[in-house]
Protein backbone atom coordinates (compact mmCIF):
# COMPACT_ATOMS: atom_id res chain seq x y z
CA UNK A 1 0.00 0.00 0.00
CA UNK A 2 1.37 3.71 -0.73
CA UNK A 3 -0.18 6.05 1.73
CA UNK A 4 0.23 9.47 1.67
CA UNK A 5 -0.25 11.68 4.88
CA UNK A 6 -0.58 15.25 4.92
CA UNK A 7 2.27 16.11 2.07
CA UNK A 8 2.97 19.91 1.08
CA UNK A 9 4.99 20.76 -1.78
CA UNK A 10 6.50 24.21 -1.92
CA UNK A 11 8.97 25.98 -4.54
CA UNK A 12 10.64 29.24 -4.14
CA UNK A 13 9.69 31.35 -6.98
CA UNK A 14 10.65 35.41 -7.85
CA UNK A 15 13.68 37.02 -7.87
CA UNK A 16 16.06 35.15 -5.35
CA UNK A 17 13.11 33.15 -4.24
CA UNK A 18 11.70 35.42 -2.13
CA UNK A 19 8.34 34.12 -2.83
CA UNK A 20 6.74 30.32 -2.03
CA UNK A 21 4.50 28.68 -4.83
CA UNK A 22 2.45 25.74 -2.99
CA UNK A 23 1.84 22.94 -5.54
CA UNK A 24 0.32 20.76 -3.25
CA UNK A 25 -1.34 21.39 0.34
CA UNK A 26 -2.03 18.51 3.04
CA UNK A 27 -2.89 16.00 0.74
CA UNK A 28 -3.45 12.74 2.33
CA UNK A 29 -5.22 9.27 0.98
CA UNK A 30 -4.04 5.42 0.03
CA UNK A 31 -3.44 3.30 -2.72
CA UNK A 32 -4.24 -0.24 -1.66
CA UNK A 33 -2.91 -3.31 -3.23
CA UNK A 34 -4.59 -3.98 -6.27
CA UNK A 35 -6.34 -0.94 -6.71
CA UNK A 36 -7.14 2.17 -9.23
CA UNK A 37 -7.65 5.55 -7.98
CA UNK A 38 -7.94 8.20 -10.30
CA UNK A 39 -6.24 11.89 -9.21
CA UNK A 40 -8.43 14.17 -10.93
CA UNK A 41 -8.03 18.12 -11.68
CA UNK A 42 -7.38 21.03 -14.12
CA UNK A 43 -4.07 21.92 -15.31
CA UNK A 44 -1.86 23.10 -12.34
CA UNK A 45 -3.96 21.47 -9.49
CA UNK A 46 -0.57 19.41 -8.54
CA UNK A 47 -1.74 16.12 -9.77
CA UNK A 48 1.79 15.52 -11.65
CA UNK A 49 3.89 16.84 -8.54
CA UNK A 50 1.94 14.37 -6.19
CA UNK A 51 3.01 11.40 -8.84
CA UNK A 52 6.53 12.85 -8.95
CA UNK A 53 6.79 12.55 -4.99
CA UNK A 54 5.83 9.31 -5.06
CA UNK A 55 8.24 8.11 -7.19
CA UNK A 56 10.85 9.90 -5.33
CA UNK A 57 11.78 12.08 -8.11
CA UNK A 58 11.65 15.52 -6.36
CA UNK A 59 11.75 15.74 -2.26
CA UNK A 60 8.55 16.46 0.14
CA UNK A 61 8.41 19.63 1.61
CA UNK A 62 6.21 17.88 4.53
CA UNK A 63 4.63 15.45 5.11
CA UNK A 64 4.98 11.68 4.74
CA UNK A 65 4.80 9.08 2.19
CA UNK A 66 5.36 5.50 2.62
CA UNK A 67 5.30 2.07 1.05
CA UNK A 68 3.73 -0.82 2.84
CA UNK A 69 5.37 1.45 6.33
CA UNK A 70 8.64 2.75 4.67
CA UNK A 71 9.65 5.96 4.60
CA UNK A 72 10.21 6.79 1.09
CA UNK A 73 11.44 9.87 2.31
CA UNK A 74 14.64 8.16 3.90
CA UNK A 75 15.28 5.28 0.54
CA UNK A 76 19.03 6.07 -0.73
CA UNK A 77 21.32 4.02 -2.86
CA UNK A 78 20.29 0.54 -2.89
CA UNK A 79 17.13 0.77 -0.78
CA UNK A 80 16.04 3.55 -3.16
CA UNK A 81 16.98 0.98 -6.39
CA UNK A 82 14.75 -1.59 -4.41
CA UNK A 83 11.73 0.95 -4.17
CA UNK A 84 12.06 1.68 -7.99
CA UNK A 85 11.67 -2.10 -8.91
CA UNK A 86 8.22 -2.22 -7.30
CA UNK A 87 7.24 1.29 -8.07
CA UNK A 88 7.75 2.91 -11.68
CA UNK A 89 6.12 6.05 -13.66
CA UNK A 90 4.81 6.37 -17.23
CA UNK A 91 3.74 9.36 -18.06
CA UNK A 92 2.34 11.84 -20.73
CA UNK A 93 4.54 12.36 -23.63
CA UNK A 94 5.66 8.68 -24.89
CA UNK A 95 7.63 10.29 -27.69
CA UNK A 96 9.78 12.63 -25.78
CA UNK A 97 10.91 8.99 -23.01
CA UNK A 98 12.98 7.60 -26.24
CA UNK A 99 16.61 8.42 -27.66
CA UNK A 100 15.65 9.08 -31.39
CA UNK A 101 19.04 7.69 -32.23
CA UNK A 102 18.54 4.35 -30.86
CA UNK A 103 16.13 1.21 -31.36
CA UNK A 104 13.15 1.04 -29.13
CA UNK A 105 14.81 -2.10 -27.74
CA UNK A 106 17.16 0.45 -26.18
CA UNK A 107 15.02 0.97 -23.57
CA UNK A 108 14.95 -2.60 -22.25
CA UNK A 109 18.64 -3.25 -22.46
CA UNK A 110 19.61 -0.22 -20.26
CA UNK A 111 17.33 -2.03 -17.64
CA UNK A 112 19.46 -5.33 -18.02
CA UNK A 113 22.24 -3.45 -17.37
CA UNK A 114 20.80 -1.96 -14.32
CA UNK A 115 19.13 -4.53 -12.62
CA UNK A 116 19.59 -7.67 -14.55
CA UNK A 117 23.39 -7.75 -14.83
CA UNK A 118 23.57 -12.19 -14.24
CA UNK A 119 20.72 -12.73 -15.90
CA UNK A 120 21.69 -14.84 -19.13
CA UNK A 121 20.75 -13.40 -22.48
CA UNK A 122 18.06 -15.95 -23.63
CA UNK A 123 16.57 -15.67 -20.07
CA UNK A 124 16.51 -11.74 -20.79
CA UNK A 125 14.83 -11.94 -24.43
CA UNK A 126 12.54 -14.51 -22.62
CA UNK A 127 11.67 -11.92 -19.89
CA UNK A 128 11.46 -8.71 -22.86
CA UNK A 129 8.92 -10.69 -25.33
CA UNK A 130 6.40 -11.83 -22.66
CA UNK A 131 6.55 -8.19 -21.12
CA UNK A 132 5.73 -6.98 -24.76
CA UNK A 133 3.49 -9.65 -25.55
CA UNK A 134 1.22 -9.05 -22.38
CA UNK A 135 1.00 -5.36 -23.46
CA UNK A 136 -0.27 -6.88 -26.84
CA UNK A 137 2.96 -5.98 -28.80
CA UNK A 138 4.35 -8.05 -31.00
CA UNK A 139 8.29 -8.27 -30.27
CA UNK A 140 9.58 -9.62 -33.69
CA UNK A 141 8.16 -6.15 -35.05
CA UNK A 142 8.90 -3.22 -32.40
CA UNK A 143 12.32 -3.89 -31.15
CA UNK A 144 14.13 -3.34 -34.30
CA UNK A 145 12.28 -0.42 -35.08
CA UNK A 146 13.32 3.65 -34.25
CA UNK A 147 10.66 5.40 -32.34
CA UNK A 148 9.52 7.30 -35.26
CA UNK A 149 8.34 4.24 -36.85
CA UNK A 150 5.97 3.82 -34.21
CA UNK A 151 2.85 4.93 -33.43
CA UNK A 152 1.96 6.91 -30.25
CA UNK A 153 -0.27 3.69 -28.85
CA UNK A 154 3.10 1.43 -29.46
CA UNK A 155 5.65 3.62 -27.68
CA UNK A 156 3.39 4.14 -24.67
CA UNK A 157 3.07 -0.05 -24.52
CA UNK A 158 6.67 -0.36 -24.30
CA UNK A 159 6.71 1.95 -21.68
CA UNK A 160 4.55 0.38 -19.71
CA UNK A 161 6.13 -3.57 -20.43
CA UNK A 162 9.21 -1.36 -19.88
CA UNK A 163 7.84 -0.84 -16.11
CA UNK A 164 5.98 -4.50 -15.90
CA UNK A 165 9.55 -5.92 -17.00
CA UNK A 166 10.71 -5.14 -13.08
CA UNK A 167 7.85 -7.01 -11.75
CA UNK A 168 6.50 -3.64 -10.06
CA UNK A 169 3.42 -3.78 -8.06
CA UNK A 170 2.55 -0.30 -8.31
CA UNK A 171 2.46 2.09 -11.15
CA UNK A 172 2.29 5.91 -11.33
CA UNK A 173 -0.01 6.52 -14.89
CA UNK A 174 0.59 10.06 -15.48
CA UNK A 175 -1.94 11.32 -17.93
CA UNK A 176 -0.66 8.80 -20.30
CA UNK A 177 -3.58 8.53 -22.68
CA UNK A 178 -4.03 12.48 -23.13
CA UNK A 179 -2.29 12.04 -26.59
CA UNK A 180 -3.43 9.24 -27.73
CA UNK A 181 -6.79 8.72 -30.63
CA UNK A 182 -10.03 7.55 -29.21
CA UNK A 183 -9.11 3.96 -30.13
CA UNK A 184 -5.89 3.42 -28.95
CA UNK A 185 -7.28 4.68 -25.64
CA UNK A 186 -9.68 2.11 -25.24
CA UNK A 187 -6.69 -0.02 -26.16
CA UNK A 188 -4.72 1.28 -22.97
CA UNK A 189 -7.15 1.56 -20.51
CA UNK A 190 -8.48 -1.94 -20.98
CA UNK A 191 -4.49 -3.26 -20.35
CA UNK A 192 -4.20 -0.93 -17.00
CA UNK A 193 -7.87 -2.97 -16.27
CA UNK A 194 -6.11 -6.12 -17.27
CA UNK A 195 -2.97 -5.14 -15.17
CA UNK A 196 -5.03 -4.22 -12.18
CA UNK A 197 -6.81 -7.78 -12.23
CA UNK A 198 -3.37 -9.22 -12.14
CA UNK A 199 -2.93 -7.13 -8.79
CA UNK A 200 -0.93 -4.41 -9.78
CA UNK A 201 -1.92 -0.86 -7.91
CA UNK A 202 -2.68 2.65 -10.05
CA UNK A 203 -2.54 5.79 -9.10
CA UNK A 204 -4.12 7.09 -12.70
CA UNK A 205 -3.67 11.41 -12.70
CA UNK A 206 -6.06 12.55 -15.19
CA UNK A 207 -7.70 15.60 -16.13
CA UNK A 208 -10.58 13.78 -17.97
CA UNK A 209 -13.88 12.60 -15.65
CA UNK A 210 -14.91 9.93 -17.83
CA UNK A 211 -11.97 8.15 -18.08
CA UNK A 212 -11.05 8.17 -14.18
CA UNK A 213 -14.91 6.67 -14.32
CA UNK A 214 -13.97 3.76 -16.59
CA UNK A 215 -10.56 2.31 -15.03
CA UNK A 216 -11.01 3.48 -11.30
CA UNK A 217 -12.28 2.32 -7.90
CA UNK A 218 -11.50 5.24 -5.91
CA UNK A 219 -11.17 8.89 -6.90
CA UNK A 220 -9.60 11.88 -5.50
CA UNK A 221 -10.56 15.60 -6.66
CA UNK A 222 -7.74 17.89 -6.09
CA UNK A 223 -8.18 21.79 -6.71
CA UNK A 224 -4.75 24.07 -6.22
CA UNK A 225 -2.95 21.64 -4.37
CA UNK A 226 -5.43 20.43 -2.25
CA UNK A 227 -8.35 17.57 -2.14
CA UNK A 228 -12.15 19.14 -2.66
CA UNK A 229 -13.94 15.56 -2.61
CA UNK A 230 -12.68 11.81 -2.06
CA UNK A 231 -14.03 8.42 -1.93
CA UNK A 232 -16.43 5.97 -3.95
CA UNK A 233 -15.40 6.63 -7.63
CA UNK A 234 -19.38 5.57 -7.96
CA UNK A 235 -20.82 7.96 -5.51
CA UNK A 236 -18.17 11.07 -6.69
CA UNK A 237 -20.00 10.79 -9.92
CA UNK A 238 -23.72 9.73 -9.55
CA UNK A 239 -23.89 12.19 -6.44
CA UNK A 240 -20.68 14.97 -6.52
CA UNK A 241 -20.88 17.39 -3.29
CA UNK A 242 -18.15 19.74 -3.66
CA UNK A 243 -19.07 22.85 -5.82
CA UNK A 244 -15.88 22.21 -7.93
CA UNK A 245 -16.73 18.53 -8.61
CA UNK A 246 -19.98 19.58 -9.41
CA UNK A 247 -18.56 22.22 -12.36
CA UNK A 248 -16.44 19.70 -13.78
CA UNK A 249 -19.28 16.82 -14.45
CA UNK A 250 -21.14 19.80 -15.89
CA UNK A 251 -18.42 20.85 -17.80
CA UNK A 252 -18.73 17.35 -20.29
CA UNK A 253 -20.21 17.39 -23.16
CA UNK A 254 -23.74 15.11 -22.61
CA UNK A 255 -25.58 13.45 -25.50
CA UNK A 256 -28.97 13.96 -23.73
CA UNK A 257 -28.69 17.79 -23.57
CA UNK A 258 -27.20 20.87 -25.05
CA UNK A 259 -24.26 21.84 -23.93
CA UNK A 260 -24.86 25.44 -23.77
CA UNK A 261 -28.25 24.41 -21.14
CA UNK A 262 -25.18 23.46 -18.60
CA UNK A 263 -25.18 26.12 -16.10
CA UNK A 264 -22.06 27.15 -14.80
CA UNK A 265 -21.98 30.42 -12.83
CA UNK A 266 -18.20 31.28 -11.83
CA UNK A 267 -18.32 33.93 -8.53
CA UNK A 268 -14.67 35.22 -9.49
CA UNK A 269 -11.53 34.05 -10.88
CA UNK A 270 -8.93 31.58 -9.13
CA UNK A 271 -6.83 32.80 -6.81
CA UNK A 272 -4.35 31.22 -4.52
CA UNK A 273 -5.35 31.84 -0.50
CA UNK A 274 -3.29 31.28 2.07
CA UNK A 275 -6.20 30.44 4.50
CA UNK A 276 -10.05 29.35 3.79
CA UNK A 277 -11.24 27.12 1.43
CA UNK A 278 -9.32 26.91 -1.69
CA UNK A 279 -12.28 27.35 -4.07
CA UNK A 280 -14.21 30.00 -2.15
CA UNK A 281 -12.97 32.98 -5.11
CA UNK A 282 -14.42 30.76 -7.73
CA UNK A 283 -17.48 29.31 -5.94
CA UNK A 284 -20.79 30.59 -6.09
CA UNK A 285 -22.44 29.58 -2.79
CA UNK A 286 -19.01 30.70 -0.82
CA UNK A 287 -20.06 32.63 2.48
CA UNK A 288 -18.25 34.19 5.33
CA UNK A 289 -17.48 30.63 7.22
CA UNK A 290 -16.07 29.97 3.99
CA UNK A 291 -12.94 31.98 4.49
CA UNK A 292 -11.59 29.34 6.93
CA UNK A 293 -10.47 25.82 5.55
CA UNK A 294 -12.99 23.50 5.73
CA UNK A 295 -12.24 19.49 7.09
CA UNK A 296 -12.29 16.65 5.35
CA UNK A 297 -15.17 15.20 6.84
CA UNK A 298 -17.33 11.88 5.63
CA UNK A 299 -20.12 12.40 4.74
CA UNK A 300 -21.78 8.77 3.21
CA UNK A 301 -19.37 5.60 3.62
CA UNK A 302 -16.56 6.31 2.00
CA UNK A 303 -16.91 9.43 0.58
CA UNK A 304 -15.49 12.48 1.62
CA UNK A 305 -15.55 16.16 0.90
CA UNK A 306 -14.28 19.69 2.46
CA UNK A 307 -16.82 21.95 1.94
CA UNK A 308 -18.71 23.96 5.08
CA UNK A 309 -22.26 24.82 2.86
CA UNK A 310 -22.27 20.57 2.24
CA UNK A 311 -21.83 20.01 6.13
CA UNK A 312 -23.95 22.49 6.71
CA UNK A 313 -26.86 21.17 4.70
CA UNK A 314 -26.18 17.31 5.84
CA UNK A 315 -26.81 18.76 9.54
CA UNK A 316 -30.21 20.44 8.37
Amino acid sequence: MIKLENISKTYKIGTFGGKDLHAVRNVSFDVADGQVVSLIGESGSGKSTIGKMILGLIPITDGLITADDLDISTLKGNTLKDYHEKVQGVFQDPFSSYNPIYKADRVFETIKDEFYPDMSEKEWAKKVNDCLEAVGLNPEIVLNKFPHQLSGGQLQRLLIARALILDIEFLVADEIISMLDASTRVDVLNLLADLKSRGLSILFITHDLSLGYYISDNSVILYQGRITEMGSTEKIYKDPLHPYTKMLMASVPRLDKKWEEVDIELKGKSAELDHGCVYYERCPLAYDKCQQEPPMVEIDDNHHVACWKVQQQMKA
